[in-house]
């Protein structure tokens, strides 16, 4: 999925797009396993026994609502957050933006960029993912978490900060 051209500038082109890493996924499709698992089981149980047709789908019913607030709650909302979050590499700017319901975001022109640095653990080295820092003129640090590839990241923006730099320093 590529990042919506209604939010670049004339003559602005994408040189990197990535939503979080998919590590974050992980949590939610545990949820939506355990919980499938416990109402199918719930759900068998009560079809065993030998209650009252009425009062079975009552129970029914109220294993489906646990079910889907469940799987709602803990794994639909973070996967379509997870969705609609996006670290965007152009070539003048970083743009993150975040949120489902309230979208809130920050730009950070590449010129404006003093360091970029990455940092990651054991687990995130094995996954290929990070944290990536990135410290522009006229603010604190910002850390942008669960970067894919955060190395290659890093390089790049590296790369794309000197381009910026070359280019508004050399004569045109």
């Amino acid at each position: 999925m590529g990042y919506p051209e209604n939010v670049l500038a004339r003559d602005e082109h994408v040189v990197l797009h990535r939503h979080p890493h998919w590590k974050r996924l992980l949590g939610p499709a545990l949820v939506l396993l355990v919980a499938t698992a416990l109402a199918a089981f719930g759900a068998g149980w009560v079809n065993q026994t030998d209650w009252d047709v009425n009062a079975k789908r009552i129970i029914f019913g109220v294993i489906a609502a646990l079910w889907l607030v469940l799987v709602g709650w803990l794994s639909i909302w973070p996967f379509l957050t997870w969705w609609t979050t996006h670290f965007v590499i152009t070539d003048r700017r970083v743009m993150f933006r975040h949120g489902l319901l309230t979208r809130s975001g920050i730009d950070i022109p590449l010129a404006r960029i003093n360091s970029v640095e990455f940092k990651h653990g054991v687990l995130d080295r094995m996954l290929r993912t990070g944290t990536l820092i990135i410290e522009s003129a006229s603010q604190d640090p910002l850390e942008f978490y669960d970067i894919p590839r955060v190395e290659q990241v890093h390089s790049l923006l590296y790369h794309e900060v000197f381009d910026t730099l070359d280019s508004e320093e050399s004569p045109s």
